[in-house]
């Protein structure tokens, strides 16, 4: 088998609604978004390049010795600011590119690479992501807990934020169960085929998606197979908000001094 190859973007905007600019907010001296690159180095990516749509990221991450892409500012999701970088970069239409999302200080170099790996090995899928067991049904009625169902062969079939599948009885009848057949929490990590990126880049954006406000239905609602793998443990959580910012602070800053 020949050696896994496999390029890493970081999408990291200024603007952010619920915290901003948080991407450069400090955690341990460094900036959030320079643990997110190092992750990605340290999955075994060929090139990591951070896309930004302003200076001030650009000089940050130029400070600690990335690789920045500058993109444009009307770029509506990070997905288009990738595929902006891999049209830029001349990658190949067969190239394999993970979106490591900028927010995500904590993701574990393991799963980018098991992302870029499953892509890899599956030659009909477009799109490859992960998912991880759901335990609670806390986290199963969540709406911000993304749900998927896949089929035998490890497809997808949909992503959603309501609970699914959803028993036929409802699960109130039985409050403290989750349902027989398990339900899987979606692990926003995706590996593309640059000529797959492309061709999303150009399709318009689907009623379903645009429903449940999940980018990937778009691909789903054109034909595009998305392979999905299952972690082998959650990602922790990324950070939208003060409190986040303080407790990924707080795990890093305690993993340091041991």
């Amino acid at each position: 088998m020949s050696e896994l190859r496999f390029h890493a973007v970081v999408p990291a905007r200024l603007a952010s609604t619920r915290l901003p600019e948080k991407v450069l907010r400090p955690i341990a001296g460094r900036p959030l978004v320079q643990y997110v690159y190092e992750a990605a180095l340290q999955a075994g990516a060929e090139s990591v390049v951070i896309a930004t749509d302003h200076p001030r990221v650009a000089e940050a991450c130029a400070a600690f010795g990335a690789d920045v892409q500058m993109t444009a500012e009307s770029h509506q999701s990070g997905t288009d600011r990738i595929h902006e970088v891999a049209h830029i970069r001349q990658w190949s239409a067969d190239d394999l590119v993970v979106n490591v999302q900028g927010d995500e200080p904590l993701m574990p170099p393991a799963l980018i690479r098991q992302a870029a790996e499953l892509l890899a090995a599956d030659a009909e899928a477009a799109i490859a992501t992960l998912c991880h067991r759901i335990e609670s049904l806390e986290d199963f009625l969540n709406p911000n807990v993304v749900k998927v169902v896949c089929n035998r062969q490890g497809r997808a079939l949909y992503f959603s934020r309501a609970p699914i599948p959803w028993p036929r009885d409802g699960v109130s009848v039985q409050p403290q169960r989750l349902p027989p057949a398990g339900a899987w929490r979606h692990i926003g990590l995706y590996a593309y085929r640059v000529g797959a990126l492309a061709q999303f880049s150009q399709l318009s954006a689907a009623a379903v998606e645009q429903c449940e406000s999940l980018e990937q239905l778009r691909a789903l609602d054109n034909g595009l197979q998305i392979a999905v793998g299952q972690a082998a443990a959650a990602p922790p959580h990324g950070v939208d908000t003060e409190a986040d910012l303080l407790a990924v602070s707080r795990r890093i800053e305690a993993a340091q001094s041991h």
